[in-house]
C-alpha cells in the first residue's frame, strides 16, 4: 500500500490548527495559556492503489502545562497572504510575487540604530540577488501614520527600496516581527516565514533558498529594539465585532444582497471567519480600497484600523459569541427598498434572463421618459430585481431627437439630470440643496447592465425611481463634470506582459469651485489611478489615490466635504495597468492591449465632478456619474 499524505490537522486542547503541510508554528498566538492538553494529530492519506482517501486520528495524551513565553518565534509558520501600501501609497500583495524565489523584508523604524546599520548591507543584498528571484522590501510595524517621515527618513539612507507600512499592525504582529534591524525571508507560495535574524545570516539563508536546500539555521537572534503590541483580551462579538460589520459589510452580505453570504447571525460569521480574517489581511474586502492617507470621503469603505486588529484578534481567538442577544440578527433592514422614500416616478427595466452559468453578461436596454411635461431631477436610484446577479450598469441619458453617444459620460449638456448608476454596495445620493438636472419629456435612458451568473438561470427586473423637484420649481444651480480620459486617437498601447503601464490625462477648472467627487474606470487591467492637483500659485497636491483599483467594483468616491479649488486649477490623472501574468484577472497578458469598449480591450476614464461657486458663468460640462 502506498500513501500519500494530503492533509495534516493538530488539535491542541480547544485549538484546531489545519496545517496542509508539516510545519511549526507561533504558539505565542495562543495567549500563554496555561492548563492540561488532550493533544489530537489527523492525517488524511490518499492511496494510490485504491484511489481513496483516508483518515487517521492519533491521540496523544499529555499531562503538561502549556505555558507559553511571548518570546517563542518560530520560524516556517504559515502567516497568510497579506497586503499593505508603501511609503508612496503604492500596493503590494505578496501573492503578487509568486513567481519570486522569496521576499526578503527588513523591519524599518525611524529612531532605530539597528535599521540605520543595516539598510546599507541590506541594499548590498539587493544588488546582489535582486535578478536571482528575491523582492527586497522594506516593512514599518510602528502604526504611526508617519508616511512622510519615513520617506524623509528613505532619502536619508540613500536607497530605492519600498517601506511597507503596517498602520494596523496586524501584519507584523502576524508575521512575529519583535526587533528593528531584523530580516525575515517570506515564501510568497507558502506565504510562510522561513528565516528571521540579520542581514548578514540573511546572505546565507537566500543562497540556500535559491539552492533549493533547507534554511539552516532559520532562527537569528538580533539586536535591534524591541517591538511590542497592545493586548486587551478577546474582543466582545456584541460590543466590538457585531457592530462593525453591520455597519461595513452586512449592506452587501444580506439575504437577497450582492454578496455570497449572509452576515446575519453569530453562527454564519463564525462559519466565514477565516475568509474575513483573509480578505482584511489582502485589503480585499471592503471593496473599494483607497488610499486612507489621503482625502476623507463619505465612502471610502475604510475599516479603522483598531477594529481591524479587533476582527483578528477575535478569529484568532476563535470567534467567540459572548452576551444573550445578536446584534447581526436583530437587524431590521427598512420596509421600503428606497433610499429616500417613495419616489415621485417609478419606471420599470426591461426584464433580462440571466443564463445559471457563463462569463460576465452584458445587455442593453432603453427605458423611456414617458411624462407630459419637463421635470428637474433631485435624485435618482436604480433598485435590482435581482442583486445576486446585476453588477452594475452604466448609463447615459439622451433628450428626444439625441442618439448615437457612447457610453462615455456626460455630452457637455449641464443642464442635463445625471441618472445614478446602479453599483453593488454604493449608497445613492440626493443633489445638494437648490442643485438639479432636466430630464425632458420623452427623454430615453440607456442602460449597459452587467450581469454575473450565480449557478442558476434567473429573470432580473430592476426598476428606476427618480425623485423631482415641484412642478414649476426650477434649481439655481448645476453639477458640473469632466473627464480626464484617453481616446483612442491619444491612446498608447499596453505593451504585453508590462506590470506597471502609465498613462495621464489632464483637464482644467477654469473658475474658483468645489470638488464633490471622482469616478475612475479601467478594464480588467486597470492596476491603480491617482489624481493631482496643480494650483495656480505653483503649489500641488495629490487629490485621491485608488491604490488597488478593481473592475469588480466600479465605486465613485464623494468627498465629506466639499474640496475648494481656485480657478485655474489643472488636474491630472495618472493611471496604470498590470498587464503580466501576476495580473489575475488579466485576459492574455501576451497580448498588446489598446482602447475598446470591451472589457478584455482597456480604458482610461477619469471623471471629475465639481460645482462652479459663481454659478453665473457659461456651461463646463455635464456631472459625470457614468461612462
Amino acid at each position: 500500500m502506498f500513501l500519500y499524505p494530503v492533509r495534516y490537522e493538530c488539535f491542541l486542547g480547544r485549538f484546531r490548527i489545519p496545517i496542509n503541510e508539516p510545519r511549526k508554528y507561533n504558539l505565542k498566538r495562543l495567549d500563554a495559556l496555561s492548563y492540561v492538553a488532550f493533544t489530537y494529530v489527523t492525517i488524511e492519506f490518499f492511496d494510490l492503489e485504491e484511489k481513496t482517501v483516508k483518515r487517521v486520528t492519533l491521540p496523544i495524551i499529555s499531562l503538561f502545562a502549556l505555558i507559553l513565553a511571548p518570546a517563542i518565534v518560530v520560524a516556517q509558520e504559515r502567516v497568510g497572504d497579506f497586503s499593505l501600501l508603501d511609503q508612496y501609497g503604492y500596493h503590494h500583495g505578496m501573492s503578487w510575487y509568486d513567481d519570486h524565489k522569496a521576499i526578503a523584508l527588513l523591519v524599518q523604524a525611524n529612531d532605530s540604530d539597528a535599521t540605520t546599520a543595516a539598510v546599507p548591507e541590506y541594499d548590498a543584498l539587493k544588488s546582489k540577488f535582486d535578478e536571482a528571484g528575491i523582492e527586497f522590501l522594506m516593512i514599518n510595524p510602528m502604526g504611526r501614520y508617519n508616511r512622510e517621515a519615513v520617506q524623509e527618513k528613505v532619502a536619508e539612507y540613500g536607497v530605492d527600496i519600498p517601506v511597507l507600512m503596517d498602520d494596523a499592525r496586524v501584519i507584523s504582529e502576524a508575521l512575529g516581527i519583535e526587533r528593528t534591524g531584523e530580516v525575515l525571508i517570506f515564501d510568497p507560495r507558502r506565504f510562510a516565514v522561513q528565516f528571521r535574524g540579520s542581514v548578514e545570516a540573511a546572505e546565507t539563508a537566500i543562497e540556500q533558498i535559491l539552492a533549493n536546500q533547507d534554511v539552516s539555521p532559520s532562527l537569528v537572534e538580533t539586536a535591534g529594539s524591541e517591538i511590542t503590541y497592545e493586548s486587551e483580551g478577546v474582543p466582545s462579538y456584541v460590543a466590538d465585532i457585531a457592530p462593525v460589520l453591520a455597519e461595513q459589510c452586512a449592506t452587501c452580505h444580506r439575504e437577497g444582497g450582492v454578496a455570497p453570504f449572509a452576515m446575519d447571525s453569530h453562527t454564519m460569521v463564525q462559519g466565514w471567519s477565516p475568509m474575513i480574517r483573509e480578505v482584511l489581511m489582502t485589503r480585499r474586502m471592503p471593496p473599494g480600497q483607497i488610499d486612507g492617507h489621503i482625502g476623507e470621503f463619505i465612502n471610502d469603505r475604510l475599516v479603522d484600523n483598531a477594529d481591524i486588529r479587533k476582527i483578528i484578534a477575535w478569529v484568532d481567538a476563535g470567534a467567540p459569541k459572548d452576551g444573550d442577544h445578536d446584534p447581526l440578527a436583530e437587524i431590521v433592514w427598512p420596509e421600503s427598498k428606497w433610499a429616500f422614500g417613495e419616489p415621485d416616478m417609478i419606471l420599470d427595466i426591461p426584464a433580462t434572463t440571466v443564463p445559471a452559468t457563463g462569463n460576465g453578461v452584458f445587455v442593453n436596454v432603453e427605458v423611456k421618459f414617458d411624462m407630459p411635461e419637463d421635470r428637474w431631477v433631485r435624485g435618482s436610484q436604480i433598485i435590482a430585481g435581482d442583486r445576486t446577479v446585476l453588477h452594475h450598469t452604466v448609463n447615459r441619458l439622451d433628450f428626444p431627437g439625441e442618439t448615437g453617444r457612447r457610453f462615455l459620460g456626460g455630452d457637455g449638456n449641464r443642464d442635463k439630470a445625471d441618472i445614478t448608476a446602479y453599483i453593488p454596495g454604493d449608497t445613492p445620493d440626493m443633489d445638494p440643496p437648490n442643485t438639479g438636472g432636466l430630464v425632458k419629456a420623452g427623454s430615453t435612458l440607456h442602460l449597459n447592465m452587467h450581469y454575473t451568473p450565480n449557478g442558476r438561470e434567473t429573470v432580473d427586473r430592476s426598476q428606476l425611481g427618480v425623485w423631482f423637484y415641484p412642478l414649476g420649481e426650477v434649481p439655481e444651480e448645476r453639477m458640473s463634470g469632466r473627464c480626464a480620459c484617453v481616446f483612442p486617437n491619444t491612446w498608447t498601447t499596453i505593451p504585453a506582459h508590462d506590470p506597471a503601464f502609465e498613462q495621464t490625462a489632464s483637464i482644467v477648472i477654469e473658475n474658483d469651485a468645489h470638488i464633490h467627487s471622482y469616478l475612475p474606470h479601467m478594464h480588467f487591467r486597470g492596476k491603480h489611478m491617482r489624481f493631482y492637483a496643480d494650483y495656480p500659485d505653483g503649489t500641488s497636491e495629490e487629490l485621491i489615490n485608488i491604490a488597488k483599483y478593481n473592475y469588480n467594483w466600479q465605486l465613485s468616491y464623494t468627498y465629506e466635504e466639499p474640496k475648494f479649488v481656485p480657478g485655474g486649477t489643472k488636474i491630472t490623472a495618472v493611471a496604470a495597468w498590470d498587464n503580466s501574468a501576476q495580473n489575475p484577472a488579466n485576459p492574455n497578458p501576451d497580448r498588446n492591449v489598446d482602447w475598446g469598449n470591451e472589457s478584455w480591450d482597456e480604458m482610461f476614464f477619469g471623471a471629475v465632478n465639481w460645482k462652479d461657486i459663481d454659478q453665473s458663468g457659461e456651461e463646463k460640462g455635464q456631472r459625470v456619474r457614468s461612462f
